[in-house]
């Protein structure tokens, strides 16, 4: 073989080992950027959620208060119902004792 042919392979060969880091470091890069992204990505989401979450929690929270105020009220009420016929029964139950009492 002649020189300029051992010359022109071995440029070749130089070339193409080249344009293969070339390729590699390109490919690198993009590897990076899709990483990049994804992490973006998923940090938007997870913000998005949390955020989400928070207001649910928020809301959860005003609506047990809501009610347990209502059930307070209800409960108030029944009792207040309750003590009133309790006290319109004591009467009824004192003067069934003391006739009781009395009779015997």
């Amino acid at each position: 073989m002649s020189p300029e042919i051992i010359n022109l392979i071995c440029e070749a060969e130089m070339n193409a080992a080249e344009a293969k880091r070339h390729a590699e470091e390109q490919a690198a890069d993009m590897i990076g950027q899709a990483h990049r992204i994804g992490r973006s990505g998923v940090e938007a989401t997870l913000t998005r959620a949390e955020s989400e979450i928070t207001h649910l929690i928020r809301a959860s929270d005003q609506k047990s208060t809501e009610d347990a105020a209502g059930l307070a009220s209800s409960t108030a009420n029944r009792l207040a119902t309750l003590r009133a016929r309790a006290e319109r029964r004591l009467g009824d139950a004192a003067a069934i004792i003391f006739e009781n009492l009395t009779a015997t």
